[in-house]
């Protein structure tokens, strides 16, 4: 049996975590997207799914996969909750580099205690967003909602600003914040190069930089196109 939501196991919140995002992030929560995110094997995910399911965590979807129940996505979010306060403390009052810091907050999600977690959120004032510029899910189960797409998506011409990035790896962490598209920072694209798979971006005030950006970077950084006066990057 399922542990109760109180006490859920660490395969579990994980599970719900990986499909809270997937599907967030407009993707098919099939066995093998999971199973892909989670780095496991398909006939694990196919087990475990129709354990959480059972467990009213979440329904089947003709054709999409699997989609969170309310219970499920409640939960999702506790998780959430944790791992993006964690980042938020180890970076402002411990000094991790952003990089590394969702390795560790990984780590301590599904140890710390809820106690723990609000005692940090408390000393941080509540922040509303992680080191990343992820929104922190409130204490009552509620997140911000925002349009947006990735860098490599957003059509030439049209100025933007970085509202978050991708924190799942350390590497791509570093050529984000090399090329200086951290969240805040006003961007445009000025075109593509699909031989070299590069996109050129002009990053901060208008004229201040003009850089070619891998593929692999510009998809993991998010961009709204609305709210441009938040800052000037």
């Amino acid at each position: 049996m399922i542990e109760e939501t109180s006490g859920l196991s660490r395969s579990v919140e994980d599970y719900l975590k990986v499909i809270y995002a997937l599907c967030d992030a407009g993707t098919v929560a099939s066995t093998s997207s999971i199973a892909d995110a989670l780095e496991v094997q398909p006939a694990s995910v196919t087990g475990m799914v129709k354990r959480l399911a059972e467990s009213g965590f979440l329904e089947h979807v003709p054709y999409r996969g699997v989609q969170l129940t309310d219970l499920g996505t409640k939960e999702a979010l506790r998780v959430l909750r944790r791992h993006r306060i964690l980042e938020s403390y180890l970076t402002q009052r411990l000094g991790y580099p952003w990089e590394d810091v969702h390795r560790e907050a990984e780590r301590l999600e599904h140890a710390a205690s809820d106690e723990l977690v609000e005692r940090m959120a408390r000393a941080l004032e509540h922040p509303s967003h992680d080191p990343h510029g992820a929104p922190i899910p409130t204490s009552a189960g509620e997140i911000e909602s925002t349009d947006s797409y990735n860098l490599g998506e957003l059509s030439p011409g049209v100025e933007a600003q970085v509202r978050a990035v991708r924190d799942d790896h350390a590497e791509a962490l570093k050529g984000v914040e090399a090329a200086g598209l951290l969240p805040g920072t006003r961007v445009m694209v000025l075109g593509r190069d699909l031989q070299e798979r590069i996109v050129r971006v002009e990053v901060g005030a208008a004229g201040r930089v003009v850089m070619d950006v891998p593929f692999e970077v510009a998809h993991r950084v998010y961009v709204v196109t609305r709210h441009l006066g938040l800052g000037e990057g």
